[in-house]
């Protein structure tokens, strides 16, 4: 019961939504530029390219994230690693330098991102598994005080 009130506390608390503000206020920058710079800035052919919708899967994710749900934060901290990788090779394969620092800038933005739903989820994390483990003591204690039948009981006369 303690647990389940720090894990409501936690999530109220002022240290809480900073992370889940910083981390959907970057998912939003990364969905920004995504489309930005496939339909502008550096698109694959002039005029934009349908590349653009590599960016479909974090708008199903931004709902999610916005509403601070635990299990969408998961899944999209694991999910803007592809997005991480992407800005990766266009910061360093480019020629455009433009191109090439908006590469950069996924970088920090992924990472900004990846950082705060990791420090939102941690202390949910933690409450989750302590939560857990005196769940299994509990159980095992009450195994260990249930009466066990006897060897008379058990063997056939």
């Amino acid at each position: 019961m303690t647990q389940l009130a720090t894990n409501e506390n936690y999530l109220t608390s002022s240290k809480a939504s900073l992370f889940a503000y910083g981390a959907a206020v970057s998912l939003m920058f990364i969905i920004a530029l995504g489309i930005a710079q496939e339909m502008w800035i550096a698109p694959l052919r002039p005029g934009g390219s349908w590349l653009v919708l590599k960016i479909v899967p974090l708008l199903f994710s931004l709902r999610g994230v916005l509403k601070r749900d635990n299990y969408t934060m998961q899944w999209s901290s694991m999910l803007i690693l592809l997005y991480f990788t992407e800005g990766i090779v266009r910061a360093n394969s480019d020629k455009l330098v433009l191109s090439a620092q908006l590469g950069w800038l996924q970088v920090a933005l992924c990472l900004a991102f990846f950082y705060c739903s990791l420090r939102y989820l941690r202390p949910i994390k933690q409450a989750a598994k302590a939560a857990a483990k005196l769940r299994a003591a509990s159980e095992s204690e009450a195994l260990a005080i249930a009466p066990t039948p006897s060897n008379s009981e058990s063997t056939p006369p």
